[in-house]
């Protein structure tokens, strides 16, 4: 965990769970009395630090609890991204005065939540995929989350990436113009020019937003049903790999979506989360000797 304490004292306990689409807050009293929850856009460090303090101060503000502000807070930071040494660097340089943080991954967050602070396994697919366990002995094990650049297979950007392929195959006549790539052409442009411009452009968010069409045309089209299949397949690998056996929560809409497809040695594992991203965050900032943390 990275964290810093200015000294200052603190007035309010914020969790933070912050990936690729959006961010969200929970806000506490150092009792653990839950009192607010907002929610912004994107602040995962990969798409800016600047950005992503700024969503977190929205997300905190649309809490709707009277009078908080970011330096009167202990914020408990569960966000995408913290891997890359150079955005971690730049995340907590612009650090805009918080009374004390403590930040460690999403899926580190997630999985606090998921199995309230006990050993388990969590799955995440939503804007990007990763597992994590935290192992009876106390250690921990992440597997995936490599980026949507080159990993993050069954994510929602991995989707896209694999639907715009599927539409560039299509448009050379490599590959049938069936109803997904047809979907990615009205989407962002029938032309070489549109579709060249879009991959420029997209990004992470930008792949992710082309993932409902993969879903939207499976039953009519066997390539975007094919990619499910890949998609399913790939989380559940991840799965197998971070622990074959500790009970495992899913998170993520891609996650929840794709579960019903899973294995039944996969799906034997399967339990509901005690509480969501957000709520795990706070158990990282919350004091020790708060029961409900």
């Amino acid at each position: 965990m990275t964290s810093r304490d200015s000294g200052r004292a603190v007035r309010w306990w914020v969790g933070i769970d912050g990936g690729g689409t959006s961010t969200r807050a929970v806000v506490s009293d150092a009792a653990g009395r839950v009192l607010g929850r907002g929610e912004s856009g994107a602040s995962a460090l990969g798409q800016g630090a600047e950005q992503a303090w700024r969503h977190i101060a929205d997300a905190v503000a649309r809490a709707g609890v009277s009078g908080v502000a970011l330096q009167d807070c202990a914020l408990g930071l569960g966000l995408s991204g913290t891997g890359v040494p150079a955005q971690l660097e730049a995340f907590i340089a612009a650090d805009p005065g918080v009374a004390r943080f403590g930040l460690v991954t999403d899926g580190l967050a997630a999985l606090l939540g998921a199995h309230g602070g006990r050993p388990g396994a969590l799955l995440i697919s939503g804007t990007g995929s990763v597992a994590e366990a935290l192992l009876p002995d106390g250690s921990r094990r992440l597997v995936g989350g490599w980026g949507w650049q080159i990993g993050d297979e069954g994510s929602g950007a991995w989707l896209g990436q694999q639907a715009m392929k599927l539409a560039q195959a299509a448009y050379d006549d490599r590959a049938p113009a069936g109803p997904l790539a047809q979907a990615v052409w009205r989407e962002v442009g029938a032309t070489r020019e549109a579709l060249l411009a879009f991959c420029a452009r997209a990004g992470q968010a930008g792949y992710a937003s082309l993932a409902p069409l993969v879903f939207e045309h499976e039953a009519a089209d066997a390539a975007a049903a094919s990619l499910l299949d890949a998609a399913a397949r790939a989380l559940e690998a991840l799965a197998v790999a971070v622990h074959p056996t500790l009970p495992l929560a899913l998170a993520g809409s891609i996650a929840l979506r794709l579960g019903p497809r899973f294995g039944p040695a996969v799906q034997a594992r399967r339990i509901e989360p005690q509480g969501d991203a957000a709520v795990g965050a706070l158990r990282v900032i919350q004091p020790r000797e708060n029961p409900n943390a």
